[in-house]
């Protein structure tokens, strides 16, 4: 409504501005047919240097007949115009009218959108309330049920602790009976295994046998070190070999590139010769007589 209002002050304010400017510069008293279309009255005094008698028949200001009723004709256009006038105006009004119905109409609809969305956010809020509620009363369900978890869980793990701890005190382990490895191993018919929690420490026998392997390793080792001794002292070998066979193919290499850079220079010498040789025979046998600057001064001497 308020972006409509500004159009239609600024086509008011142009509308005031065309008209003030065809009063002030496109006057009909100003017109070049002033006096033929309009009284005189009016109208600024034509001034004519030549009579009438010696003008010709397409110099004539007013021709027979013109201006006969002029007033009535005036009159009557001036009715018209003011019958046009008041049709617009009616027209104007009628439009004026409608369209403060339309903005009416539309006033009223935008309060009714405007109570619907209060009622809808009155709905909104309720519901939001409700959804709060429920689901704090969910919540401290769920609370109570973790708390009844948790302590189910604690009663547990205690009873577990109990249990290992009279497990613990009452268990091989601290009473430290050699009648428990027996026993155990007695009872299998696998190979007895190592119990760490009442192993005793090892027997000479088992002692002996540690150092003897250790022994067998340390010689394995060693063969092991030789024979990669001897495997790098070829592989050494081998790579000075074919150092040297490669030192002999680079000089090779190099002789027979002096050799060839020597050939180059002999051929590159004679061609130099024949070139000479020649540039001496055009030059001293047959380009000896060269046109000098009148030669080509002759052509183009005229605008032709």
């Amino acid at each position: 409504m308020q972006q409509n209002k500004e159009e239609e002050e600024l086509r008011r304010e142009l509308s005031q501005d065309l008209v003030q400017y065809r009063a002030i510069y496109q006057r009909a008293e100003d017109s070049r047919d002033a006096d033929i279309n309009y009284d005189r009255q009016g109208a600024p005094n034509a001034c004519i240097s030549v009579s009438d008698s010696a003008l010709g028949p397409a110099s004539m200001q007013v021709f027979l007949g013109e201006g006969i009723n002029e007033n009535e004709k005036k009159r009557a256009q001036m009715e018209i115009n003011e019958r046009n006038l008041r049709a617009q105006k009616e027209e104007r009004e009628k439009q004026e009218r409608e369209q403060k119905n339309r903005e009416l109409l539309t006033s009223r609809e935008l309060v009714e959108k405007d109570l619907r969305a209060v009622q809808l956010n009155a709905l909104e809020e309720e519901c939001k309330r409700a959804a709060r509620t429920a689901l704090s009363y969910y919540n401290q369900a769920q609370a109570e049920e973790r708390m009844k978890r948790e302590q189910q869980e604690r009663l547990r793990r205690e009873g577990e602790e109990l249990a290992e701890v009279r497990y613990m005190v009452t268990s091989d382990l601290l009473t430290e009976r050699p009648e428990a490895f027996k026993r155990k191993t007695e009872s299998s018919a696998e190979v007895p295994r190592v119990l760490t929690d009442r192993w005793k420490g090892m027997t000479p026998q088992q002692i002996s046998d540690i150092h003897r392997t250790r022994e067998e390793q340390c010689l394995e080792k060693e063969g092991l070190r030789e024979m990669e001794r001897q495997r790098d002292v070829a592989w050494d070998y081998h790579l000075t070999e074919q150092a040297r066979q490669q030192e002999r193919e680079e000089k090779r290499g190099k002789e027979l590139e002096r050799e060839r850079r020597v050939q180059l220079d002999k051929y590159n010498q004679q061609l130099a010769r024949e070139q000479q040789a020649h540039q001496n025979y055009l030059d001293k046998k047959l380009y000896t007589n060269r046109p000098t600057v009148q030669y080509f001064t002759q052509f183009s001497t005229s605008s032709r």
